[in-house]
């Protein structure tokens, strides 16, 4: 038999973007969603703070191409993220 998710929500194993309460956007595939925190595996983080491409410009590219992980795994405390939703959902 194979290995069963259930408990770690209805994104587990979709790439997702994560907004934050702060200037982060960060990309990366949803190990796991609780009230506590959301677990990230193979993410990217966009920092609108920093000089480069907008957020908007940057998850164009993300829904178009993917994006290139630097974070093998990011654990975010759920009081930081506002929104969670699919990448392949996206329209910017």
């Amino acid at each position: 038999m194979g290995t069963f998710h259930d408990d770690l929500g209805d994104l587990h194993g979709i790439t997702v973007v994560v907004d934050t309460t702060g200037s982060r956007t960060i990309v990366g595939r949803c190990h796991e969603e609780n009230d506590v925190h959301v677990v990230l595996h193979d993410a990217d983080i966009h920092d609108s703070a920093d000089e480069g491409p907008s957020r908007d410009e940057y998850l164009t590219r993300a829904s178009k191409f993917g994006v290139w992980p630097k974070h093998k795994t990011l654990v975010l405390p759920r009081a930081e993220v506002t929104e969670i939703r699919r990448l392949g959902k996206l329209s910017v």
